[in-house]
């Protein structure tokens, strides 16, 4: 019992020292989101206010879930319908410990950064849905193995999905509709229903229609 007790203290020391460095990056991550993006409405402008130093201050900001209201580690960053512009926001890699992202009905555009599966590593949920964004879709985004939730439809995406994107065992929805995707889906570990991949014209391949060609061996 003595050891056990010995081990969580040491596991505890260890948590709060991390914990502590984990604040100011978030802090710091939460500062680049804001200046990189184009806020119309002035949704973050008046909501993230940094000049506060209480401990857990930026767990009342719009949009900002904590893993503990007494900590500054951001969970959750939810921007859905709050017509944020520009490019993909900066400075997400500063985050440690982040599970979901939602920029989800802006108006976001540009590409969405191939380096995304190294800046977020950890994300379930991933959501740029409703929005602008343009260009390919990343095979780094193969990188994101704890995904649960990819929702990437309703944007100005093309090419190809990537075939690696059949190692993301964890998938339970994955939504590409309405882009501009064109090749064959790759053989995911879940059925996915046909409406999730709906609107792309020269996509082929279950649970769509097959790929010209592939339906004999030769």
């Amino acid at each position: 019992m003595a050891e056990d007790t010995k081990f969580l203290l040491l596991f505890l020391l260890l948590s709060s020292s991390s914990l502590c460095f984990g604040s100011e990056q978030d802090i710091q991550c939460l500062t680049s989101v804001q200046q990189s993006v184009i806020d119309p409405n002035g949704v973050l402008k008046s909501s993230w206010n940094f000049d506060n130093d209480i401990v857990g201050f930026i767990c009342r900001f719009t949009g900002v879930e904590c893993w503990h209201p007494d900590e500054d580690r951001v969970l959750s960053l939810r921007l859905g319908n709050l017509g944020l512009e520009g490019p993909f926001p900066h400075g997400l890699q500063n985050y440690t410990s982040m599970s979901g992202l939602d920029l989800s009905n802006n108006n976001f555009s540009g590409p969405i950064p191939s380096g995304i599966g190294q800046q977020i590593p950890f994300v379930t949920s991933l959501d740029l849905s409703y929005n602008n964004f343009s260009g390919e879709i990343s095979e780094s985004m193969a990188n994101l193995a704890y995904l649960n939730t990819f929702n990437l439809q309703h944007n100005q995406l093309r090419g190809q999905i990537p075939e690696r994107f059949s190692v993301l065992g964890r998938l339970t929805s994955f939504n590409v509709a309405d882009n501009l995707l064109s090749g064959p889906i790759p053989t995911f570990a879940q059925d996915f229903s046909s409406l999730y991949f709906a609107g792309n014209r020269d996509l082929c391949g279950a649970p769509l229609d097959e790929c010209p060609g592939v339906e004999d061996g030769g």
